[in-house]
Order: C-alpha cells, then sequence, then structure tokens
C-alpha cells in the first residue's frame, strides 16, 4: 500500500469516527429511527461511499447500532432474517456474516 493511499485510508477513518460522535450526538434520546437515518451526519457516512463499509463492520462489531440503513443502501442488499427484524444484536449478527461471506475485513 503507498503512502498516499495510507493517508487516504487514515483521513476515511478519522473522518468516519468524527460522523459516528456527531450523528450519535444530534440522535439524542429520540427513538426514531427514521429520523436517525436522515440526520446530517448519517448522510454524510453514507456519501462517504462504499469504502466505509468495513468502518461499519467494524462499529456493528463492537457496539451494535442502527447501522443497517447505511449498509443495505451502500450495498444494495439487506441480509436480515426476518426473524431477527427488530432486534438490533441479531440484525447486527445477520449483517456481520455477510460482511464476511463477502470477504470484508475490518
Amino acid at each position: 500500500m503507498s503512502q498516499l493511499q495510507q493517508v487516504t485510508r487514515a483521513e476515511l477513518n478519522a473522518r468516519f469516527r468524527s460522523l459516528v460522535t456527531e450523528w450519535k450526538a444530534a440522535r439524542g434520546h429520540s427513538s426514531s429511527i427514521n429520523a436517525w437515518a436522515k440526520l446530517p451526519a448519517y448522510r454524510a457516512i453514507v456519501e462517504l461511499g462504499v469504502a466505509v463499509i468495513p468502518l461499519l463492520m467494524k462499529e456493528l462489531e463492537a457496539a451494535p447500532d442502527h447501522w443497517f440503513w447505511a449498509l443495505k443502501e451502500l450495498s444494495g442488499e439487506n441480509p436480515v432474517t426476518p426473524e431477527s427484524r427488530g432486534n438490533v444484536a441479531e440484525m447486527a449478527k445477520c449483517w456481520l456474516q455477510w460482511g464476511k461471506e463477502k470477504g470484508y475485513r475490518w
């Protein structure tokens, strides 16, 4: 990997971490997943493109949260089984398994 790629990856990671923090602070006490997915920081994460999929996988593995809409939008897929819907931990497991099957490393 070239130094330019390393800097780019480091910058992407830093931007992602900043946006995650911003998103978590902005969503406050609301329980509306629809509202959370429309927050500017969440939209900015999606706009970073498919390069953030491994970062989202790492985030899901460390602390399952509502990254499912972003992953679905970025991948065009939804591996969540009907019986897992509504259970964040189970939904995270479905996505993590999907990521491994697709060859993502995080």
